[in-house]
């Protein structure tokens, strides 16, 4: 198995079809509203990229998004039109090795500007959660496939993202750049006022320990100083062994953990057998890959919040 799929497929789970980005006003995948504006054109690589280039770009903008709704982000195939599109745009904001076909249409596509999220914060490896349950050690040796590439579920992490998209926006359009250090500004005190309400509302709980079907919220425990226990590694359609329940069963009576988190449109076959057999609730944790109908809220933030509050209940916040 191919080694960067097998850490970063993690993502999949997060589901074909849980990935849509809603529709959202800015946004748009016809190739008419595609370059070429008399905006400051940016094509962004899935909606965590999307909602930042929206957000900081305001009026002076042009957003349009790679991942449709209802794409999973992980195996996008841009079509030759998408491809030749990108060209025509003055900014592609994007999150390198999470999606192949991107990174390759992005460092063969002449657009001037091209942001890398990936670069303007420190990634980690948080592999070792998965390594201990059962994938191949080899992998391991793989350091840069298993960077944990899921930032932007830490407003810290996705603040300095935020931070380094302004600025890179600020250089290519210097026109509009008292505007979008402002924006920046902006969306950077709502990232400080949230990480304040997940750093209170998570300092005093009962229990820190919490189990998810897939490994996507290691930046946002180890920022909150949290653990996370994936139930049963990468794939989504994976049974846990009789072996790994047992253990589970055992660490949640340890550690009173009381929920199992599964995915909005992900199967939650898993995380209901788990939940069955240990005597424990179920609820939804968004990994906010996308923006569908089903998803607890309209935008990040929203979501983030929704994501608060599962949180505090199941680790039993005081």
């Amino acid at each position: 198995m191919n080694v960067r799929r097998h850490h970063i497929s993690g993502i999949a789970i997060a589901a074909a079809t849980a990935l849509g980005l809603g529709t959202l006003s800015a946004c748009s995948t016809d190739s008419a509203a595609a370059g070429n504006t008399d905006k400051f054109d940016v094509v962004a690589s899935f909606y965590p990229m999307q909602y930042l280039a929206e957000q900081i770009g305001g009026d002076h903008v042009n957003v349009t998004t790679l991942t449709e709704p209802g794409q999973e982000p992980h195996d996008l195939e841009l079509s030759t039109k998408q491809t030749a599109e990108l060209g025509e745009m003055d900014a592609v904001l994007y999150l390198k090795n999470l999606q192949p076909a991107v990174d390759k249409a992005v460092s063969q596509s002449e657009v001037k500007t091209k942001i890398d999220a990936a670069s303007l914060t420190k990634l980690e490896d948080h592999g070792d959660v998965e390594h201990e349950h059962g994938a191949e050690e080899e992998h391991s040796d793989e350091e840069e496939h298993a960077l944990d590439p899921h930032i932007w579920l830490d407003p810290v992490k996705y603040r300095e993202v935020a931070e380094g998209v302004a600025k890179a926006f600020e250089k290519a359009d210097p026109d509009h750049a008292a505007d979008y250090k402002k924006n920046a500004a902006a969306l950077t005190k709502k990232l400080d006022g949230l990480n304040t309400r997940f750093a209170d509302g998570l300092e005093n709980t009962s229990t820190k320990v919490f189990f998810t079907n897939h490994a996507a919220f290691g930046y946002l425990a180890e920022r909150y100083g949290l653990t996370q226990e994936a139930i049963s590694g990468l794939d989504p359609d994976s049974e846990p062994s009789p072996a790994r329940i047992k253990e589970l069963q055992t660490e949640a009576k340890a550690d009173g953990v009381t929920t199992v988190f599964y995915e909005t449109l992900v199967s939650d076959k898993t995380a209901k057998t788990l939940a069955s057999d240990a005597g424990l609730k179920t609820d939804v944790l968004d990994p906010l890959e996308g923006i569908t109908d089903k998803s607890k809220g309209d935008d990040y933030f929203q979501v983030m919040e929704s994501n608060l509050a599962a949180l505090k209940t199941a680790l039993g916040a005081k």
